[in-house]
C-alpha cells in the first residue's frame, strides 16, 4: 500500500485474493493494522475515514473495533465532513458492524458506532441512502435485542446510552415515507412502547420516543396504528405525571394525544377511562397556567420582550387545550367535561388574562373548547352556570380584528343564545349589531354562525324587529343568494330566520320591502327546483349528503316561506318570476 496525493491506495495482492478482499484471512494483517493505526495520528479527517473503512473491512474486534468506531464518531460530529462520509461510503461499514458484531461483547463499540450513524442521519441527503441500505430494519432488530435485557441485568444502564443514540436516529429517519412504512410493517409502535415502559426513568430516551411518535402521529395510517396500541395511553399519562415540568417532553406527548383524539372516538374513550387521566390534564393545565402567568408579569415589568411566537408555557397550553377540545367531541365525555369546575374555570381564566394579540392560537383554542362545552345542554354544566361572565369575555373577541377569534366567539354565542338571559344580553349590549354586520363578511362559516345567533334571537317575537336594523333582511337574502346552492345548511338557517321574522305579520308591506320580496320569490322558486338546486359538482359522497340535506331540511322550510310570501302578496299585482 502507499499514500498518494489523492489519498490512500492498497495494493490488492498484499491484502487478499481476487482484488481488494479484506478480512481476518488477509495476509500480513497484524502489520497492516499497526501501520494503519499509526497513520491515524496524522489527524486528517479525510485520511481518517479512509483508514477507518479499511480497518473495519479487516473485521477487527475488541479494542481495535472500539477505537475505530471512536474515530468515525469523532469525524462524523463535524457537519463539514458529511461529503467525505458520503464519498467514502463509510455508512456501509458502520451498518455492517451493527449487523454482524455481538452486542453483548461490543457494547461500547456499538455506542460509538450508533452515535456516528446518528450524526450521519442528521444530513437529509444521506437519509435515503440509509433507508435503502436497510437501516430501519437493522435499528429495530437492535432495539428488540436491547428490550429483552431486563433492568436487573448489569448491562441495562449502559445500553440506555445506546438507546438514546438509536432512538435519535429513528426520529431522523421517520421523516421519510419509506421509513414510516417499514416501521408500520415491523410493529415498531409496540416495540417503542416497550422502550417507554422499560426506560421511563430515562428522560432522554423518553423524549426521543415522544419525538418519533409526534412525527408518526401526524400521518393518518401511523396515527391509527398508535391509537390501536392500547397501552400507549397509560404510558403517556405516566410520563406527563412524572415529567410535568419538562416542557420539551410534555409538549410532544400532548401533541401526540391531540393527534390521537382528533378524529378517533375510541382514542378519546381510551384516554378518558384511564384512571386519573382528567386530574392529570387539570394538574398540567394549572402548572403551565401559573408558569405563563409569571411570564406575563415579567413582560409587564419590562424584563421580557414580547414575541410573536408562543412561549414554552403557551405552547404547552395550546396543545393541552386542543386535547381537551378533542375529548369533548365525544358526547358523554363532552358532557362530563362541561360539568368539570376546574377545567371550565381554567379556560375562563385564560380568556381573562390573555389577549388575542398576545397569543392568538391559545385564545382561539380556549374559545373553541368553551364552544364545544356549550353545545352540551346539561343541568350541571358549568358553562351554563357561568354563561353571563363568558358572554362578557366574548365581547373582547368580537371587537378584535382577528376573524378566527371573532368566528369562535360567535359560535359560542350561537350555543348560549338558546338561553333567554343571553338573548337579553345580546339585545341590551347591542351584540346583535355585530351579528348583522358579520353577514356581510363573505365568509361562509362566519355567516353561518352569525345567522345561527339571529335565528335564536328571533324565536322571541319582541326581538324580531332588530332584523330591520343595519339592512339585516337584505343581508340575509344576500347570504341565501351567495351561499345557498353550495351550503343548504346555511340556506336553511336563513329561511328559518326569515320564517320567524315574518310570523304573525298580516301585510306584505310591514314584512318585506317589495324588492326584497321579489328577490326572495325568485331565489326560493329557483332553489326549490331540484334540477337547478342540485346542479353543482361535488364528489359522490358530498353530492349525496347535499341532496339529503336539501330534501329533508331546506326544502320543507323554504317551501313554507315561499308560500307565506306568496300569500302576503296575494292582493298585490302578480309578480313576474324570471329565471335567476
Amino acid at each position: 500500500w502507499h499514500i498518494t496525493a489523492s489519498g490512500l491506495n492498497l495494493e490488492t495482492e498484499t491484502c487478499g485474493e481476487e482484488g481488494n478482499m479484506l478480512g481476518k484471512r488477509c495476509k500480513r494483517r497484524t502489520l497492516l493494522l499497526k501501520t494503519l493505526y499509526k497513520l491515524v495520528d496524522i489527524g486528517s479527517d479525510s485520511l481518517g475515514l479512509k483508514l477507518a473503512k479499511i480497518i473495519l473491512e479487516l473485521k477487527v474486534s475488541g479494542k481495535n473495533l472500539l477505537n475505530v468506531c471512536k474515530l468515525v464518531f469523532k469525524i462524523s460530529r463535524n457537519e463539514k465532513n458529511d461529503s467525505l462520509i458520503q464519498n467514502d461510503k463509510i455508512l456501509d461499514s458502520l451498518l455492517e458492524v451493527l449487523r454482524v458484531e455481538d452486542l453483548q461483547i461490543n457494547n461500547e463499540a456499538f455506542l460509538y458506532c450508533m452515535g456516528a450513524i446518528k450524526f450521519i442521519s442528521g444530513n437529509a441527503g444521506l437519509l435515503n441512502e440509509m433507508v435503502s441500505k436497510g437501516a430501519v430494519e437493522m435499528l429495530l432488530q437492535l432495539m428488540k435485542q436491547i428490550n429483552k435485557i431486563n433492568e436487573n441485568d448489569t448491562r441495562f444502564s449502559s445500553l440506555g446510552h445506546l438507546l438514546v443514540q438509536l432512538t435519535a436516529t429513528l426520529r431522523n429517519l421517520v421523516d421519510l415515507p419509506q421509513s414510516r412504512c417499514e416501521l408500520l410493517c415491523s410493529n415498531a409502535v409496540s416495540e417503542l412502547c416497550v422502550v417507554l415502559e422499560q426506560r421511563v426513568n430515562d428522560k432522554d430516551i423518553c423524549t426521543n420516543v415522544a419525538r418519533i411518535f409526534s412525527k408518526l402521529s401526524s400521518f393518518n395510517d401511523c396515527c391509527a396504528a398508535l391509537a390501536d396500541c392500547s397501552r400507549c395511553y397509560v404510558l403517556f399519562l405516566a410520563l406527563l405525571n412524572k415529567y410535568q415540568k419538562k416542557q420539551d417532553l410534555v409538549v410532544r406527548i400532548i401533541f401526540v394525544l391531540g393527534n390521537l383524539t382528533a378524529k378517533n372516538n375510541q382514542a378519546r374513550e381510551q384516554i378518558f377511562k384511564e384512571e386519573g387521566s382528567v386530574n392529570s390534564l387539570i394538574s398540567l393545565f394549572q402548572t403551565y397556567y401559573e408558569i405563563d402567568l409569571n411570564v406575563e408579569k415579567w413582560k409587564h415589568e419590562g424584563e421580557s420582550k414580547t414575541s410573536k411566537h408562543p412561549t414554552e408555557a403557551e405552547d404547552v397550553l395550546i396543545k393541552l387545550i386542543r386535547v381537551i377540545a378533542n375529548l369533548s367531541i365525544h358526547p358523554s365525555i363532552g358532557a362530563e367535561l362541561a360539568a368539570n369546575h376546574h377545567i371550565v374555570t381554567l379556560l375562563i381564566t385564560v380568556l381573562e388574562y390573555k389577549a388575542i394579540d398576545e397569543c392568538e392560537e391559545l385564545v382561539i383554542n380556549a374559545t373553541a373548547t368553551v364552544n364545544n362545552f356549550s353545545y352540551y345542554q346539561v343541568k350541571n354544566s358549568v358553562i351554563q352556570e357561568k354563561k353571563l361572565p363568558i358572554a362578557e369575555l366574548l365581547l373582547n373577541l368580537l371587537m378584535s380584528s382577528n376573524m378566527d377569534g371573532i368566528l369562535e366567539a360567535v359560535r359560542v354565542f350561537g350555543n348560549l343564545s338558546q338561553h333567554q338571559e343571553i338573548c337579553d344580553f345580546i339585545i341590551q349590549r347591542k351584540v346583535y349589531k355585530f351579528m348583522i354586520a358579520l353577514l356581510d363578511a363573505k365568509h361562509q362559516n362566519v355567516c353561518f354562525a352569525a345567522c345561527g345567533v339571529l335565528l335564536n334571537l328571533t324565536v322571541d317575537k319582541t326581538h324580531r324587529p332588530i332584523l330591520q336594523e343595519g339592512g339585516g333582511i337584505q343581508k340575509l337574502i344576500d347570504c341565501l343568494r351567495d351561499f345557498g346552492p353550495t351550503d343548504w345548511q346555511l340556506a336553511c338557517l336563513v329561511c328559518k330566520t326569515l320564517w320567524n321574522y315574518s310570523e304573525n305579520i298580516s301585510s306584505a308591506g310591514s314584512c318585506f320591502a317589495e324588492d326584497d320580496a321579489n328577490t326572495l320569490l325568485v331565489l326560493l322558486t329557483s332553489f326549490l327546483d331540484e334540477e337547478f338546486a342540485l346542479n353543482y359538482s361535488f364528489d359522490k359522497d358530498l353530492k349525496d349528503y347535499h341532496r339529503a340535506y336539501w330534501e329533508t331540511e331546506f326544502k320543507p322550510v323554504a317551501q313554507k316561506l315561499l308560500n307565506r310570501i306568496q300569500s302576503l302578496h296575494a292582493l298585490l299585482e302578480p309578480l313576474v318570476i324570471t329565471s335567476f
